[in-house]
């Protein structure tokens, strides 16, 4: 059977029965250093000049901590108490004591904002509307305009598996890469997939490691091949983009805000997951479209998972009942693996941490993306209940 036919023979049948092991689980990174890695466009990534808008943005090296008790009412996130949390973080973070000013710090009116969250884990552990509400309601009495929002993520099913969709929030843009039109076919009748018309070829990811083009996969890789390129919901429908992870576990690792952004803005991932998870996150957030465009990282710990991550599986889910913000991913990232790890280490996981569970952070650090070393970051917690 031709690969149009057969795929089209898959959205028949339907897609998430078919699909869903390809969908969901990703394999753990390996977190070992290799002798060998493949090569890569490293070094043509360092070479582009970084911006006044670069990471790790206005407030290098600091990251807020708001934890909330009554975070979590009946079972269900609070948007109240998330609201109180994302105001606390933002005034501290940025030392105003007026909240629209802290907002208009990181963006303005004119701007189209692309906020990304994480919808893989679907209702049961994804970017909490709670908090993603709370961001917009802020966003909107700083008089951001709704029409200038669009959430987006990678793939449409997550993000509507997830409950991301116009009908929860109103006015509201929703964008995808790997999307598909009313009658669920990710093809059009002119044979095409639509996400081919998503991907921008002169914004790119090359590592030396194969990714298999095959009808099974599709439209999850959109291109098979050595390079993964940029969706252009980053190159050219957004000029800033707030990154909204879940906090959760990968492995030994954390996949919070770098492998938000790494693995969700560019194509044919599948390949670089196993052996090439930390390079990955890395150098993505590294480039152009990732690198001069975030501006805040707001990584959602009112729920979020210590084991099994980053897939929701109900016996590791958490309720941390803590949120984190900052405009570096890198001290984010960092603060929210002693979070995770400490959990782990509570359940008996792991003895105590591993030193290679943070290659990514490390990369980062010398990509000039933000601050790894923890006696060099300035964390500032506060207990609001």
């Amino acid at each position: 059977m031709k690969r149009r036919n057969f795929f089209r023979s898959v959205l028949a049948t339907g897609i998430g029965a078919t699909l869903s092991p390809i969908i969901k689980a990703a394999p753990a990174p390996v977190t070992t250093q290799q002798s060998a890695k493949p090569a890569t466009n490293a070094a043509e990534i360092k070479a582009i000049p970084r911006t006044a808008n670069s990471l790790p943005g206005r407030y290098p090296g600091k990251v807020v901590q708001a934890n909330h008790e009554q975070c979590i009412v009946d079972g269900k996130p609070s948007e109240t108490a998330a609201y109180d949390m994302l105001k606390s973080c933002m005034l501290n973070l940025t030392g105003e004591t007026d909240l629209k000013k802290a907002w208009l710090q990181f963006v303005g009116p004119d701007d189209v904002i692309g906020i990304k969250v994480n919808p893989i884990g679907g209702r049961l552990l994804s970017t909490t509307h709670a908090v993603t509400k709370s961001i917009i309601k802020q966003l909107e009495e700083a008089g951001i305009s709704r029409a200038k929002l669009v959430i987006w993520d990678r793939r449409q099913e997550s993000l509507e598996e997830a409950d991301y969709t116009p009908a929860n929030y109103p006015g509201v843009q929703f964008m995808s890469t790997e999307c598909y039109d009313e009658y669920n076919s990710y093809i059009s009748k002119e044979g095409k997939f639509y996400s081919e018309d998503w991907i921008d070829k002169s914004h790119y990811f090359y590592a030396d490691v194969d990714g298999e083009y095959d009808a099974y996969t599709l439209p999850y890789m959109v291109n098979g091949g050595k390079y993964s390129y940029f969706t252009k919901i980053c190159t050219e429908k957004v000029t800033k983009i707030i990154n909204v992870p879940v906090i959760k576990n990968a492995g030994f690792a954390v996949t919070i805000c770098m492998k938000n952004l790494g693995f969700g803005a560019i194509t044919n991932t599948q390949r670089l997951h196993q052996h090439f998870w930390h390079e990955t996150s890395a150098y993505v957030c590294a480039c152009p479209p990732i690198r001069d465009k975030v501006v805040l990282n707001i990584a959602d710990g009112i729920l979020g998972c210590f084991e099994g991550g980053p897939a929701a599986n109900p016996q590791f889910i958490c309720q941390y009942k803590t949120m984190l913000v900052g405009t570096d991913p890198v001290a984010v990232d960092r603060i929210g693996h002693d979070i995770v790890i400490a959990k782990r280490i509570e359940e008996g996981l792991q003895k105590e941490d591993r030193p290679n569970s943070k290659i990514f952070m490390e990369l980062a650090e010398e990509l000039q993306l933000g601050v790894a070393d923890r006696d060099k970051i300035d964390l500032k917690i506060i207990d609001i209940a």
